[in-house]
């Protein structure tokens, strides 16, 4: 209950992504639904419908993600002052969270389960003259526990990652921790190890008057008050030509960029082998060994590696070479922002690539993109590219303090539109050509057959 009142009392913004969310597990949910029916019209080609089933792993992967976006910058799960006081405590807004995403992903498979009924009769009788029927099977009942399996898949996967990725964490160095704390009732605040004996802190400020005296150390806080305390990391800097200083740079740019030789690797090995199992591309693309999907697969985990590591080696070359306030300034915050819109835009680079090379190997003489290709299509691109969207609206809020600390030093608002223009061409120019470069040679294995 308390997560469909956070929900219902969302501002539109926030009410429209989760609504984005629905949408792409609605589309996702068709598809699993429509591998169902193909794999009920042909029970003589088991190969043809696992590939096919194959295939909504990438709509499915991109969903999730998105998924999570959404929930990392949902405002009604942020941890705020005075909530642990009433249980909702970092564990309990974790969990909130996944609730949420899992009732959003929940309603746009419902809505999957209906539109795919009324694609094969079973509510109003045969829409657009039956040319549904063969693909969806409608001659034959449907096997509704298979079918609610496969439309759990994402509301499920997705409120688990969720939850995984916004589980509480313990983000002092290592230095300065201390005793192992447990969590209170629904995690709402760390305990110390020791405990302390009834009414210790209720006596009238007993503590603090044996702290005084003689010269002894106060006893030590709750975890609240140090964090409540405790100055915060974005503090706004105190001249404008000189943004707070960086976090040190990602370390997944060496992973990255050999996970990507290797897939590059993969797929010219694929080129020159004359054997291997055949791999049916939709669409009407080139056929070719299943080794190329490994190498494809891949060359985009490794541009989503070096992503984050890309993103800060652009940050660190817009201050080079004597850099002026608008170029010191656009540099720190992406290499600040590295990993929080690095991630997202080497996925989109990834996404981008792949397209570039399908694109490249489609054959005109084939029929065109069907309706279920077209669909996956559109899924995979709109939720990468929603995702980067919404990871540079949660680095915008994540730096809105020191925004607001900048115009009220004198800092022009003319200044800021520059540095943000300037961040997304530098970006461009980075990642424009190397998405290019990683298309043109993931189409050669497959260029020549």
């Amino acid at each position: 209950m308390l997560a469909l009142r956070l929900t219902r009392g969302s501002q539109p913004a926030v009410q429209l992504r989760r609504l984005l969310v629905a949408v792409a597990s609605a589309g996702t949910g068709f598809l699993l639904l429509c591998t169902l029916g193909y794999a009920m019209g042909h029970p003589d080609s088991p190969a043809a419908a696992a590939l096919r089933l194959g295939w909504c792993a990438t709509p499915l992967a991109t969903t999730v993600y998105f998924a999570m976006a959404v929930a990392r910058t949902d405002p009604a799960t942020k941890p705020r002052p005075g909530l642990s006081a009433i249980g909702l405590g970092p564990a309990r807004l974790m969990a909130i969270s996944a609730t949420t995403t899992a009732l959003a992903c929940t309603l746009g498979s419902m809505l999957a389960l209906l539109f795919f009924l009324h694609l094969r009769g079973d509510l109003t009788g045969m829409p657009f003259d039956g040319a549904a029927a063969e693909f969806l099977a409608s001659d034959q009942p449907l096997p509704l526990p298979a079918a609610l399996t496969l439309l759990a898949l994402v509301p499920v996967t997705a409120s688990v990652a969720v939850a995984l990725a916004l589980r509480p964490r313990d983000l002092r160095p290592a230095s300065e921790k201390g005793p192992a704390r447990s969590y209170g009732r629904f995690g709402a605040q760390g305990r110390p190890g020791s405990r302390e004996t009834f009414g210790a802190y209720g006596r009238f400020g007993a503590h603090l008057r044996a702290g005084a005296r003689g010269g002894e150390q106060e006893p030590e806080q709750p975890a609240q008050a140090e964090q409540l305390e405790a100055p915060s990391e974005a503090a706004p800097p105190s001249d404008p030509s000189r943004p707070p200083a960086p976090r040190e740079a990602p370390r997944g740019l060496p992973w990255g960029i050999a996970v990507l030789a290797a897939g590059l690797a993969v797929e010219a090995y694929a080129s020159r082998a004359k054997d291997g199992g055949g791999l049916s591309l939709p669409g009407g693309l080139a056929d070719g060994p299943v080794s190329v999907l490994a190498g494809w697969v891949l060359t985009a985990i490794g541009l989503a590696l070096a992503g984050p590591g890309l993103t800060h080696l652009c940050g660190r070359l817009l201050q080079s070479v004597g850099p002026g306030a608008l170029r010191l300034l656009a540099g720190r915050v992406l290499m600040e922002e590295a990993t929080r819109i690095g991630r997202p835009l080497g996925v989109v680079c990834a996404v981008a690539s792949g397209g570039f090379a399908m694109t490249a190997l489609y054959d005109a003489d084939a029929p065109a993109f069907g309706p279920l290709t077209t669909l996956g299509l559109l899924l995979v691109t709109g939720c990468t590219v929603a995702t980067l969207l919404t990871a540079a609206l949660e680095a915008k809020h994540a730096r809105a303090d020191t925004t607001a600390a900048l115009l009220r030093l004198g800092a022009p608002a003319a200044m800021l539109r520059s540095a943000a223009a300037l961040r997304a061409g530098a970006l461009l120019a980075l990642f424009l050509p190397l998405t290019l470069f990683v298309a043109e040679l993931a189409a050669l294995p497959l260029a020549g057959r």
